[in-house]
């Protein structure tokens, strides 16, 4: 009886040294790393713009996304609950892994568009998007971060689909303000920029999130000091003292060397 205790206990070590792994694991089925072969590609590399190995990718990405779908169905059908399990393993790993956007609506857009236009789809679209971006943010500490990349999504729809709305400043502006959330400051910093780029005499306080974020983020601050400069230029009597203006005065004083940080 001893001696069946001392064996029970090497084997269940020896299973603890080695791991005691379920059966059919797959392990040996997994594709090789292969650096640097590739298959041959859909686009033309030498002659394709960044929009068309964007639109390319995208295309691909739902292409494997729906082939595994596809072999899911078949073994559930067939009951392969081996490949079955490979196949959804492999696809609860896809949707872990983050998938970029790497068209960014603002830069493809250009600064030359102006917001001039009323366009009802187009005011659909961006009520659309507020809702959501406000549905995101009920509380104040924890924002709902899938709601804001929707919202997101929207806006940027707005500016690709109708660029001469009298909203896509709005958009872009409210766009900003998401990325800002993100901490993806450089983007955030361009859709400032395209706020008053498109309509120049926007009632947002673009020029100076801009320059704070150049400011305070980026620590570009020659370009920062020209947009404070500019900001602290466009204010009115209508809109005289805003809240930021006592700010952005201490900091132009600041890095333009008339006092020193803190004074």
């Amino acid at each position: 009886m001893a001696r069946l205790a001392v064996i029970t206990s090497v084997i269940v070590s020896i299973c603890m040294l080695v791991g005691c792994r379920s059966v059919d694991t797959g392990r040996a089925q997994i594709l090789p790393s292969q650096a640097g072969a590739v298959s041959g590609p859909t686009v033309d590399i030498s002659k394709a713009a960044e929009v068309d190995l964007a639109e390319q990718m995208a295309v691909n990405r739902q292409a494997y996304r729906r082939g595994l779908e596809m072999l899911i169905l078949h073994y559930t059908k067939t009951g392969n609950n081996m490949k079955l399990t490979w196949a959804q393993k492999e696809l609860a790993a896809l949707d872990k892994m983050p998938q970029y956007n790497y068209i960014l609506e603002a830069t493809v857009a250009g600064p030359g568009l102006r917001a001039n236009k009323a366009v009802s789809e187009a005011d659909n679209l961006y009520n659309d998007a507020v809702r959501l971006e406000e549905q995101a943010g009920q509380f104040v500490v924890l924002k709902d971060d899938n709601l804001l990349r929707m919202a997101l999504d929207k806006y940027n729809q707005l500016i690709s689909k109708f660029p001469s709305s009298d909203k896509i400043d709005d958009a872009a502006f409210r766009a900003a303000g998401i990325y800002e959330h993100f901490q993806d400051y450089s983007i955030a910093v361009q859709y400032y920029q395209r706020t008053y780029q498109w309509d120049p005499e926007t009632m947002y306080p673009a020029r100076y999130k801009a320059a704070f974020i150049l400011d305070q983020r980026l620590h570009r601050r020659d370009e920062s000091l020209q947009l404070y400069q500019d900001a602290l230029r466009r204010i009115t009597k209508s809109d005289e003292h805003p809240l930021w203006q006592q700010y952005a005065e201490q900091r132009v004083k600041e890095l333009s060397g008339e006092a020193k940080p803190g004074q």
